[in-house]
């Protein structure tokens, strides 16, 4: 996905929402591959503490890989999380980065 830097600017302070309708976070900011010139993750803050509950604590906020992202409007779509920090918890996989 190529964007330019105003694109990437307007994700910062988009809530994020999982494709259950749960809200997740709010976007703070962005990482990117300058390389290949595309977004790669999402660092969220402002938490639903019911989602992460044992695996943040209220200050901290978490990296979502991009990959995740279903889509992107007024707010952004994500696969669900609840599924995801499971299979983080069953297999060590470490896909969510605190």
């Amino acid at each position: 996905m190529e964007n330019s830097s105003a694109e990437i600017t307007a994700l910062v302070g988009r809530e994020v929402y999982s494709n259950n309708g749960v809200f997740v976070g709010e976007i703070e900011d962005v990482r990117l591959d300058l390389d290949h010139k595309q977004v790669t993750g999402l660092a969220l803050h402002q938490l639903n503490m019911e989602l992460f509950a044992g695996h943040v604590d209220r200050s901290q906020g978490i990296m979502i890989p991009y990959r995740w992202v279903r889509s992107v409007g007024d707010v952004v779509l994500i696969n669900s999380i609840v599924e995801r920090l499971r299979s983080v918890d069953e297999d060590g996989s470490g896909e969510v980065v605190v």
